[in-house]
């Protein structure tokens, strides 16, 4: 499969390319465990499936890309495997710091940041800084992040620009959305769930109201272009009618 133009060439003609991929990186854990290593080998090599898939999203064209690295409820799984999580985000950020200019990705983080680490709050401010440089394809990177939790948040700060006389008039859906984390952002066309599941798992609850989905076994390390080719042949096969009909 190739991108030209924004559409996906799969040999049936030209179908209608997704412009947001949202993906869940499941499977990291197992993967390791299959393998007699501990869960968090499985997640550094996680880390690197998902460098090889930003990469390929940029050079097919995709605007952008959204992935569920750590939920607020990961914080639950042993120390050792959160501290290793932690370990593997500061290392993928300050390497990006390094290159994102120079491969025009930008990088944005969402979630309830004021869980995170000063050191890990740093670099989240570098690369937002390095990202308001430039525009194109855009990573966005689900870090203590809950759906309900950034309703509740986006509710909440709403409710205090009310208060402060900063938000008047009906609240749409268009005025809410900007008070997620994802403002500004593309709703996704296509959510992939790696790893076997079937379920959000309180993955963007909101943005995801009409995406498409696509759920496989293969576990995240394992995960290829090839395999994000087939589930964009997936989703160029669906009737996407958002509660209409076609004429």
């Amino acid at each position: 499969m190739t991108a030209q133009n924004g559409i996906l060439q799969t040999g049936e003609g030209e179908r209608p390319f997704p412009r947001h991929i949202a993906i869940i990186l499941d499977g990291n854990g197992r993967w390791a465990k299959k393998r007699g290593l501990p869960r968090v080998a499985g997640h550094a090599v996680g880390v690197e499936t998902l460098r090889k898939i930003v990469y390929y999203c940029r050079d097919i064209g995709m605007d952008y890309l959204t992935v569920y690295c750590f939920s607020t409820e990961n914080w639950n799984r042993p120390q050792d495997e959160v501290s290793g999580i932690m370990k593997l985000l500061v290392k993928y950020l300050s390497e990006a710091i390094k290159t994102m200019e120079q491969r025009r990705i930008r990088l944005r983080v969402f979630g309830d940041l004021s869980g995170l680490s000063p050191e890990i709050l740093e670099l989240i401010e570098r690369t937002n800084e390095i990202s308001s440089r430039f525009e194109g394809f855009q990573t966005n990177i689900c870090v203590n992040y809950g759906g309900r939790d950034e309703i509740l948040r986006a509710v909440n700060r709403y409710a205090e620009d009310v208060r402060a006389g900063r938000a008047e008039g009906e609240l749409t859906e268009e005025r809410f959305a900007s008070y997620l984390d994802s403002a500004g952002v593309s709703d996704p066309d296509l959510l992939i769930r790696a790893g076997g599941e079937q379920r959000l798992s309180n993955f963007l609850l909101w943005q995801c109201a009409y995406s498409e989905f696509y759920f496989t076994d293969v576990l995240w390390p394992d995960f290829t272009p090839e395999e994000l080719d087939k589930a964009i042949a997936v989703y160029q096969r669906r009737d996407r009618r958002f509660g209409g009909i076609k004429a």
